[in-house]
């Protein structure tokens, strides 16, 4: 049977939880985490859409059970946000920015349930320190309710696990189908589980119970908008996920993984991480049990997948739902190493967190104030996904207004995105069959809503306005794809160019002819070659 004691023996009839008594004040707490909550929604406000918020948010406009990259969370998340906010980044945001500010307090609720006060005020004020976290819900994307689904999870999980109350175990289904209903990572949330029900006694003991079976199958209803919406299109997300964006053999570049994790987890920390989930294992009973499957199935699992799987996308977030435990269980271990130096290792990980913490928090909002950016390329650190979309749609809309009737055309789907987000959805954009829009699965959604280069060629002979971006290319595939945009739109002209923090960002305007067969080769006499290379 499960164990039955009740929490606050759990809590505080240890003497770990004694020697930790008195050490945080909630008020220390409450004070950060109001803090962090205000420069989030200050940088919600006037942080430009990162580009694949923009696209999420051109999701939100065509609302359905599912869409060629994810399900469906992400949208129907914007959209709730654009309904009570209005259109703009704020109301694209607001679920996000509240959504992140739930994670701290989830955490504090649950070490103090699990070990006592003040452990769970101080893994909340970990997580407002924590770069990962403490950014969480900055952003419109599918990582925030994934995070929180995944403690939500985890949460329910512990009290089930000790308890077998049906409430829990019916929680713990709803948190489940919630991560299925962000992202298909979510898969992990159900191999750590696994992993606690099979390898440990505690586990295995809950085979028999009924209420494993239920979560698992309130869980699975979370694939269901998924199976709906990939059963009428041909399973195009789940080949893109499974198939077409991995290559599923060994690159010896991605061993690199455990050194990024720990420059973005600050170096220090990062020991201290890996320190703690060797100690859940060592201690081998709950809750550390459960904490150590949930903690190392996620952090050891993507490694590995990383050494097989994609490599060429942004990925040092994957195993963000494997730290949340560890900063619950790290602050339990401080008594396990006393004196002088294990003090001193201590503040210097804390230390060189809150600088990491804020350095992200500065990186950001020198990205969202004017002459910012520029000073960031100056370092090297340009923010090119943040930047440059007020002044694509400005002069397009310039453009457009001399130029009643023409259709509007992008070359790739992040630029488009960007710009119907400036027109706030009046300008319909159309795009061009960029190699990224297939790199990133957006191809198939674009041919689904009828804005792609097929969709454009069906109208027939129509004038448009071309807009390119060089610079959304790497310079070494920039000329190929340059070079092949006279054979996509007839009879180019410039129309208009702008270089934007020292040439960093590059957008050329363009008119021309959709419908009708071009004459020009595919060679670096192009014009719009040309206009990148003046």
């Amino acid at each position: 049977m499960p164990e039955k004691s009740s929490i606050s023996n759990v809590a505080t009839n240890t003497p770990d939880a004694r020697t930790r008594r008195g050490r945080v004040s909630p008020a220390a707490f409450w004070v950060a985490w109001t803090v962090a909550l205000g420069a989030k929604f200050l940088l919600a406000v006037h942080l430009a859409p990162f580009g694949d918020e923009a696209w999420y948010w051109q999701e939100s406009r065509h609302l359905d059970w599912g869409y060629s990259d994810l399900p469906p969370a992400t949208a129907w998340l914007i959209a709730l946000g654009e309904a009570v906010c209005g259109h703009g980044t704020l109301g694209m945001r607001v679920p996000f920015v509240l959504l992140g500010a739930l994670l701290p307090l989830l955490l504090v609720r649950l070490g103090n349930r699990c070990f006592g006060a003040p452990v769970g005020w101080q893994a909340g004020l970990l997580a407002l320190a924590f770069p990962l976290t403490a950014t969480l819900g900055l952003f419109a994307l599918p990582d925030v309710p994934l995070t929180v689904a995944s403690l939500l999870a985890l949460d329910a999980f512990e009290s089930a696990a000790r308890r077998d109350r049906m409430r829990d175990w019916v929680l713990l289904g709803l948190a489940l189908a919630a991560a299925w209903l962000s992202h298909y990572r979510a898969a992990m949330l159900f191999a750590a589980g696994l992993a606690f029900l099979l390898v440990t006694a505690r586990g295995r003991a809950l085979w028999r119970r009924p209420g494993v079976w239920l979560a698992l199958g309130i869980g699975l209803f979370g694939l269901l908008p998924t199976l709906i919406f990939n059963a009428a299109h041909d399973w195009v997300a789940f080949r893109f996920q499974l198939l077409e964006r991995n290559p599923w053999q060994f690159h010896a570049d991605a061993l690199v993984q455990p050194l990024e994790q720990a420059l973005v987890c600050t170096p220090v920390f990062y020991a201290l991480l890996l320190w703690a989930a060797w100690r859940c294992v060592r201690r081998a009973r709950a809750p550390y049990d459960l904490f150590a499957c949930a903690a190392l199935v996620p952090i050891v699992a993507y490694f590995v997948l990383g050494c097989f799987a994609d490599d060429t996308r942004f990925r040092v977030h994957w195993p963000l739902p494997g730290y949340l435990p560890l900063l619950l269980v790290l602050p339990t271990l401080w008594p396990d190493a006393p004196g002088r130096p294990a003090r001193v290792l201590r503040a210097t990980a804390l230390g060189l967190l809150l600088l990491g913490c804020a350095g992200v928090f500065a990186y950001f909002g020198a990205a969202a104030v004017p002459g910012g950016a520029l000073a960031l390329a100056r370092v090297k650190a340009f923010p090119e996904h943040l930047v440059g979309w007020r002044e694509a749609g400005e002069r397009s809309a310039q453009l457009l207004d001399a130029r009643p009737g023409v259709l509007l055309v992008a070359d790739n789907f992040m630029l488009a995105a960007e710009l119907e987000f400036a027109f706030g959805a009046q300008q319909p954009v159309y795009v061009l069959d960029h190699p990224i829009n297939a790199k990133h699965g957006r191809a198939p959604q674009l041919a689904l809503w009828r804005r792609d280069e097929a969709a454009l060629a069906a109208r027939g002979p129509s004038p448009v306005l071309l807009v390119v971006e060089p610079t959304s290319r790497r310079e070494r595939e920039r000329a190929a794809w340059l070079q092949t945009v006279c054979t996509r739109i007839a009879n180019l002209t410039p129309a208009d160019a702008l270089d934007l923090y020292g040439r960093r960002k590059r957008l050329r305007w363009f008119d021309g002819e959709s419908g009708v067969a071009s004459t020009e080769t595919a060679t670096p006499a192009c014009v719009v070659a040309r206009s990148d290379a003046e």
